[in-house]
C-alpha cells in the first residue's frame, strides 16, 4: 500500500530588505498557525515528526519555513550574494517572521524555535508583542557570549566532523536512530550558512538590560531548556525567566541540543500542555 506523508511543500516568494527570496516552506493541519523556525545551520526537516503528528495537526496549523541560504531556500538570484559573507542579522531574521505571517495571512501565530530559532522569539515577544500570541524559546538566554567563528567555517573541519559534533549535542539517552538522524541531517547545510547563523547567535542577541521590558499580557512566553545542553544551562535560562514577569519556564528531563530532532515523543510530552493552554485561551 502506498503511503504519502500529510504534508504540503511549496514555494512563496517574499520581499525582505528590498531582496526577493523564493523561500520554500512544508504545511500541514488547521487551527492556530505556529510557526516553526529552525536552529542554526539546519533546516525544515527538524520539524518533521511534527507536522506529521495527527494529534498536533488537528487542532494547529504547522508552518515550517527554510530560511534562505537554508535547504531548498537557495540564495536570491537578484543579487550576487557570493561577493558577500553571509551574516543572519537580527533584523533580517525579524523581517523574515513578520513578511512570511503577512504573506500567509497568518492570524496571530504562535512562534516556536530552538537556539538560534529560540532567542528570535523573544525579540519578536519584545519588539512585536502584537503580532504572535505566544512565543516558545527552546534553550534560549539573556546572550550567548562572542566566540570565534572561524572554527565554524574552515578547510580543516570537514562534514564528518560536522556529524560527529552532532552526536556530542545529543543526550546520552537519546535513541540511536534519532542520534543519527541529527548528525546526517547536520551534514546538508554548507558551513558558510553555519557560521552566518551563529553571528545572530552569538553577537547580535543580546537582551540584557532589556527582557524585563517584555509585556506577556500582549505576547506569552514559554521557555523550555533540556538538563542535558552543554551550550545554554537551565540555570542560564532562569536568569532571563525571572526577568520576564509572567513568563513560563520547563526544563526537559532526558534530552540535550538539539530539540524535537533528538527525541521528537519527550519533545513532544513537553510541548503539548503549552499548546493546550495557548489553544484554551485563544478561545477566551
Amino acid at each position: 500500500m502506498t503511503k504519502f506523508d500529510p504534508i504540503t511543500g511549496r514555494y512563496i516568494h517574499l520581499t525582505i530588505q528590498g531582496v526577493e527570496y523564493r523561500v520554500f516552506y512544508e504545511e500541514a493541519g488547521k487551527g492556530i498557525p505556529i510557526i516553526c523556525q529552525h536552529s542554526g545551520g539546519g533546516d525544515g526537516l527538524e520539524w518533521a515528526a511534527l507536522l506529521n503528528d495527527p494529534e498536533v495537526t488537528s487542532k494547529y496549523h504547522v508552518i515550517v519555513p527554510n530560511l534562505p541560504y537554508h535547504g531548498k531556500s537557495l540564495p536570491p538570484e537578484s543579487i550576487e550574494w557570493w561577493r558577500q559573507e553571509y551574516r543572519l542579522t537580527k533584523n533580517f531574521f525579524m523581517d523574515f517572521e513578520l513578511e512570511l505571517s503577512r504573506a500567509l495571512k497568518l492570524d496571530r501565530p504562535v512562534y516556536i524555535g530552538c537556539y538560534v530559532g529560540g532567542n528570535l522569539g523573544l525579540n519578536l515577544a519584545l519588539d512585536y508583542p502584537d503580532k504572535f500570541r505566544a512565543v516558545i524559546g527552546v534553550g534560549a538566554a539573556l546572550t550567548s557570549g562572542k566566540p570565534t567563528l572561524d572554527t565554524f567555517y574552515h578547510p580543516n573541519v570537514s562534514n564528518h566532523y560536522r556529524m560527529v559534533n552532532a552526536f556530542y549535542f545529543c543526550a546520552p539517552t537519546t535513541p540511536e536512530k534519532y542520534r543519527r538522524e541529527v548528525g546526517w541531517a547536520t551534514m546538508q547545510c554548507a558551513a558558510p550558512t553555519t557560521k552566518g547563523d551563529l553571528y545572530f547567535y552569538f553577537y547580535e542577541h543580546n537582551l540584557t538590560g532589556k527582557a524585563h521590558l517584555i509585556d506577556t499580557s500582549r505576547c506569552a512566553v514559554y521557555l523550555l531548556t533540556a538538563d542535558y545542553d552543554p551550550t545554554i544551562s537551565v540555570e542560564d535560562t532562569l536568569v532571563m525567566a525571572n526577568q520576564i514577569k509572567g513568563s513560563k519556564f520547563t526544563e526537559i528531563k532526558g534530552m540535550s541540543h538539539c530539540g524535537i530532532a533528538e527525541n521528537p515523543p519527550l519533545f513532544k510530552s513537553y510541548l503539548m500542555p503549552i499548546l493546550d493552554e495557548i489553544a484554551k485561551y485563544s478561545e477566551n
